[in-house]
């Protein structure tokens, strides 16, 4: 973990014209944000072609960064509106039943019970709507706090708590709705 100072040394290094000093910087966050924009995409090759964009954008307009906000809060909200503009632009792309590839299932029963939970939830998910999705991913996926949640998002953090709070809501209901059909259905 990098200290304040330990990152506003390494950004006035960058700012020197230090190369490696961004490579730095851009290795300690490049998961993270390479995270953010596929969780907003849901798409490999677009979620790092975003993230990289993102770098990117960071670099140039690093001179603005305001170093009262934490350099890795600013770089995610810059991931996150670089990925929000990847996915308006892109149209999903649809493939057909007949270029679908079935893997072979030779998974143990309790491997294909763990795959069945995360699909129920990863349906669930798929279910709420893009900022919900988002602050619960952030929240308790990435245990951002509420404070970095809301700046990450641009919103209130009293907004995020209770957007928080509902999303919870909404993916229990959605996850008891989804299990019900699933139970009528065998």
């Amino acid at each position: 973990m990098i200290t304040s100072e330990e990152e506003n040394q390494l950004l006035d290094r960058i700012l020197a014209g230090d190369k490696q000093a961004y490579a730095r910087l851009v290795d300690k966050h490049k998961s993270f944000a390479f995270t953010i924009a596929f969780k907003v995409l849901d798409n490999r090759a677009e979620a790092e072609e975003a993230a990289q964009d993102a770098f990117i954008k960071a670099f140039h307009y690093l001179k603005n960064f305001n170093r009262q906000a934490r350099f890795s809060t600013w770089l995610y909200r810059i991931t996150f509106n670089t990925a929000i503009s990847y996915k308006r632009k892109h149209k999903p792309v649809f493939q057909s039943v007949e270029q679908t590839v079935i893997t072979d299932n030779n998974l143990v029963e309790s491997e294909l019970e763990q795959h069945d939970k995360l699909q129920f939830v990863h349906k669930a998910m798929q279910a709420l709507n893009e900022a919900d999705r988002l602050a619960l991913q952030l929240f308790y996926l990435n245990e951002f706090s509420l404070e970095e949640v809301a700046t990450i998002t641009a919103q209130n953090v009293n907004t995020v708590k209770v957007r928080v709070h509902r999303a919870r809501q909404r993916l229990a209901d959605e996850l008891k709705r989804i299990l019900k059909q699933e139970a009528i259905t065998l």
